[in-house]
């Protein structure tokens, strides 16, 4: 598969490697200092960029007939004209907030939790994320992504970041430290105890190559799907 790598950072970086591993070829490259390219020249894109070129990458794939996945967070207000778009044109699409195998099993663990959780009133909710330095959204989307699952599933309505009241809101803490890919917990604490579910991931790998999975698995098809259809779970 000829593959574009719209956002050429880091994590460009580690999908490139492992695509290149799993026998894909990176026939693009863009970085913040790409003037031009052409989008036809790829079987499909993979978009880790920055918020404010999401909405184009993923229209201009999109219009082009270029299947994409993207994982670029902080831009989730147009997401609706994007999926809107896909259906329009009859593409393919897939957003997630983190493409880790194990992050999407964890979603699904933390709606679990959050239904078993939802009468029991002397437990609040609370949600700490950790990433490196460089993360530009804070808090993540991946944070935010867990914060949705419980909402869906309790008495809340919404998320705070911050101290919240937990009557209504979940509180979100989210920390900056170096060299950190991602670390996110979710508790319920009471005056008794407390539970808490956790996710460590141990370098970048994991995203790179759940992205690589996510574009396999969308070759082919037409519509607008999440790690849920391409992992069969949820």
């Amino acid at each position: 598969m000829k593959i574009a790598l719209l956002g050429y950072g880091k994590m460009g970086k580690a999908i490139e490697q492992i695509a290149l591993q799993r026998g894909h070829s990176i026939v693009i490259k863009v970085d913040k200092d790409t003037t031009s390219y052409n989008i036809l020249e790829a079987d499909a894109a993979i978009d880790f960029s920055i918020p404010s070129a999401a909405v184009t990458n993923i229209s201009n794939c999109i219009n082009n007939g270029i299947p994409i996945v993207s994982g670029t967070t902080g831009w989730l207000n147009d997401y609706g004209n994007m999926t809107a778009l896909a259906k329009k044109k009859n593409g393919a699409f897939i957003y997630a907030s983190n493409f880790s195998l194990g992050v999407n099993i964890f979603f699904e663990f933390n709606k679990t939790l959050a239904k078993m959780m939802s009468n029991l009133s002397q437990y609040n909710a609370s949600i700490e994320e950790i990433h490196h330095i460089q993360k530009i959204d804070v808090p993540s989307g991946t944070a935010i992504t867990l914060a949705d699952g419980i909402i869906e599933n309790t008495n809340y309505k919404s998320w705070k970041l911050g101290e919240a009241d937990y009557s209504n809101n979940i509180s979100i803490e989210a920390k900056r430290i170096d060299n950190v890919p991602g670390t996110h917990h979710v508790n319920y604490d009471s005056q008794i105890d407390s539970i808490s579910i956790s996710h460590t991931a141990h370098s970048r790998d994991g995203f790179a190559l759940g992205a690589i999975i996510a574009v396999e698995w969308l070759i082919g098809k037409t519509g607008v799907f999440t790690m849920n259809d391409v992992l069969n779970i949820g």
